[in-house]
């Protein structure tokens, strides 16, 4: 019976490894071989090993503008939902008492509503005279032709809200396993607030952040009305990254808590940005022709002009895409550190 222990493990990860065999391993082989394929739904397809689609794809470049937008949006949302969700899980994991299960509730009540209602949803509240335009055009923050509905902020806007909870559940379980003694330890040794230093990386982060999101989905102009609107929200996110940073964050949490989190920020940061760089339902309902994502054309490849091979050609690269960003990102985190391993 000892000499049997070694198939234990391999008995209890069958029924995981059999689920990503036929659902995830059979899917990308019937994606890559119809990518090398030619024909037509009507007379059929037949594999070929032709890779000229690989080759008009790359060569023509029709499609770059959609692959950067998928990026770019997906990466914006990713950082945003982190932006957004590490403050949240912080503050359910430390602060929440008795009331964490209501919390982390409220966090996923959204997934109870279709992911079509939620994004027409998103579209009324961003709409012209929505709560948002309509209240800021009231207060006469923002000029009366302002919009925000059929632009690339729009659609970050809706990736964000989407995947949020991605990126809050990871975080909040690896704050949850967080050793508060270290906390308190750490505190004994001085780490106090993080007064000069947290003022000045708070104050410049809080002014690149918004006006750097802004000049990349193409707000902002080198003219003088440009300059002059960055101005003011460039000093407006100094004020409040730089009070942020000297009375909210402390160097225990620079030093402790945060390292420690990083499991959960690198496992939400993947959740939210796989979905996010291949999703086009927010893109469709969001946006405008310009901010359309590579998602967008793969389904109209597939469904409208039943052009499999193409279809399957863009899927594959995209797939490729995340996978050599994944790899970098985790390179640049440390596995290593992540799987709790000795660096």
């Amino acid at each position: 019976m000892g000499r049997r222990r070694w198939l234990l493990p391999w008995v209890l990860m069958a029924p995981g490894l059999l689920w990503l065999a036929i659902f995830f391993v059979l899917p990308n082989v019937q994606m890559i071989v119809m990518s090398l394929s030619e024909g037509s739904l009507e007379q059929g397809f037949r594999f070929t090993g032709n890779i000229g689609n690989y080759v008009d794809l790359v060569a023509k470049d029709d499609f770059y503008l959609n692959y950067r937008n998928s990026l770019l949006y997906g990466g914006m949302a990713t950082f945003l939902t982190f932006l957004i969700g590490y403050p949240l899980a912080y503050g359910i994991a430390f602060r929440g008492g008795r009331y964490k299960t209501i919390l982390l509730f409220l966090v996923i009540a959204p997934f109870f509503t279709n992911f079509l209602i939620r994004t027409i949803s998103w579209r009324i509240v961003l709409g012209e005279n929505g709560p948002v335009i309509g209240g800021l055009r009231a207060l006469h923050v923002v000029p009366p032709n302002f919009t925000v509905i059929n632009t690339p902020l729009a659609v970050v806007s809706g990736l964000t809200y989407q995947f949020l909870p991605f990126m809050v559940l990871p975080i909040y379980v690896a704050l949850e396993k967080v050793d508060l003694r270290l906390v308190e330890a750490a505190k004994d040794l001085f780490a106090g607030p993080w007064r000069r230093g947290g003022a000045i990386v708070g104050a410049i982060a809080g002014a690149l952040i918004p006006v750097t999101s802004l000049a990349i989905l193409g707000y902002l102009s080198l003219d003088f009305a440009g300059l002059r609107g960055v101005i003011p929200l460039a000093i407006a996110g100094a004020v409040v990254g730089g009070l942020i940073g000297a009375f909210l964050i402390s160097e225990s949490f620079v030093r402790v808590i945060f390292p420690l989190s990083l499991p959960g920020v690198f496992a939400g940061s993947i959740l939210t940005f796989i979905p996010a760089i291949g999703d086009y339902v927010n893109a469709e309902l969001l946006g405008n022709p310009r901010s359309q994502m590579i998602g967008n054309v793969i389904q109209s490849r597939f469904i409208d002009q039943n052009d499999y091979p193409v279809a399957a050609a863009l899927s594959f690269i995209l797939l490729v895409s995340i996978l050599v960003a994944i790899l970098v990102y985790a390179r640049l985190l440390g596995t290593e550190e992540l799987s709790g391993g000795v660096a």
